[in-house]
């Protein structure tokens, strides 16, 4: 490689230093793909609860950095920086008003290990129980006799 010239430094202080793959950066809070461990999109950040894959992976990959949304709001987030701080992984909160993205947190590494499926299934619904034994409807009479007697 040559010496940087005058135009390379001048480049690089208008237009910033050239970095790889600029978009898929932008879209994965300043992370590659290569390199996350696992990602959930804003809309999972936001329900109630957390993921126990998140949780998993926090506990697994104590290495990693946790980058965070930082145009979301931070009741969302807080529970998720308190899971990393249980397990004592670093945390950064990543804002950038140019651009959306739809990722609300990335685990991820320096370096690239290349998981195939980083994104994280939605929770499914919660199947509320309903009674099971109904108390038979007691007609009008019925309910004379039981105050009489």
């Amino acid at each position: 490689m040559s010496k940087p010239t005058i135009d390379d430094y001048l480049e690089n202080g208008i237009y910033g230093q050239k970095q790889t793959k600029p978009d898929e950066r932008r879209k994965f809070l300043g992370s590659l793909r290569e390199r996350i461990v696992v990602a959930l999109t804003q809309s999972q950040v936001m329900e109630k609860g957390t993921y126990k894959e998140v949780q998993e992976s926090l506990k697994n990959n104590p290495n990693a950095k946790l980058l965070l949304n930082g145009n979301m709001s931070y009741s969302y987030l807080s529970k998720y920086i308190k899971l990393a701080d249980n397990y004592h992984v670093s945390f950064s909160m990543v804002t950038n008003k140019e651009i959306e993205t739809e990722i609300g947190l990335v685990l991820a590494y320096d370096y690239a290990i290349d998981k195939e499926e980083i994104y994280v299934k939605k929770k499914s619904e919660k199947v509320v129980e309903k009674k099971t034994k109904q108390e038979p409807k007691k007609n009008i009479l019925s309910k004379i006799k039981n105050k009489l007697f």
